[in-house]
């Protein structure tokens, strides 16, 4: 079990990012990251260890940018070091996800990318995802479509929020928790309301089987088929 965390709006991201993943520590504590988009980029900081104790080391809060996406690590795919921590990029850098969950047939698909050229630096099965985006992502130029394809080839139980370099966020439902907060123009998405109860108690519980692109303040959520799906707000009990 992970926590994962992503933000859109018009604050400063990672301070906020930080504070949902102290709130969420709960749900893994091996390590922690953070990365943002700011000027067509992504930074990116993660270490071993608690939350304080990262962001004491490597300045998590110090990273630029309105958007951005987080993660607690409670290690189920290699060992617990820096370098399977997430956020992870993908080889281009253009594409960073969090991911909570298990993709079971990773290995599979980790073959077929480094058969493309596709380099993996850590151990996780989550990297496989950022580098299926990047490739969607590169052969579509369309981040809906790039989510389809992904989603369509990974099996198993997960949520992830990818960010991309031109500052959008994407996420996806498949048997694990994933639920929006929102508040005017600021979405906060989250393995739990926990990571976004100080700022609002507005919530979107998605829907098993449903995905969410977040872009230029507009708020889009779909089925695995594309199709636009329902969703309600409700208010959460503090």
């Amino acid at each position: 079990m992970c926590s994962i965390i992503g933000y859109y709006g018009n604050s400063g991201a990672a301070p906020i990012i930080v504070n949902g993943l102290k709130r969420m520590e709960y749900r893994g504590y091996d390590s922690v990251g953070v990365a943002t988009g700011s000027n067509n980029q992504i930074g990116l900081k993660k270490g071993v260890g608690k939350v304080d104790e990262v962001n004491s080391k490597v300045q998590l809060k110090e990273l630029p940018g309105k958007v951005g996406i987080g993660h607690t690590r409670w290690a189920t795919h290699g060992k617990v070091t820096t370098t399977n921590a997430h956020p992870h990029p993908s080889n281009s850098g253009k594409i960073a996800i969090v991911h909570n969950g298990i993709i079971e047939n990773f290995e599979e698909l980790k073959k077929e990318l480094e058969i493309e050229g596709y380099i993996f630096k850590s151990e996780t099965d989550s990297e496989v995802i950022v580098n299926l985006l990047q490739k969607n992502y590169e052969s579509t130029n369309n981040v809906k479509d790039a989510v389809m394809k992904t989603i369509s080839v990974i099996k198993g139980h997960y949520s992830f929020i990818a960010i991309f370099e031109n500052g959008q966020l994407a996420a996806a439902r498949f048997h694990e928790p994933l639920i929006i907060g929102v508040k005017e123009n600021n979405f906060f998405l989250s393995s739990d309301v926990l990571g976004f109860i100080e700022y609002t108690d507005n919530a979107i519980y998605v829907e098993n089987g449903n995905f969410v692109i977040l872009e230029k303040d507009d708020l889009q959520i779909f089925d695995f088929k594309g199709n636009n799906a329902e969703y309600e707000i409700t208010k959460v009990s503090k």
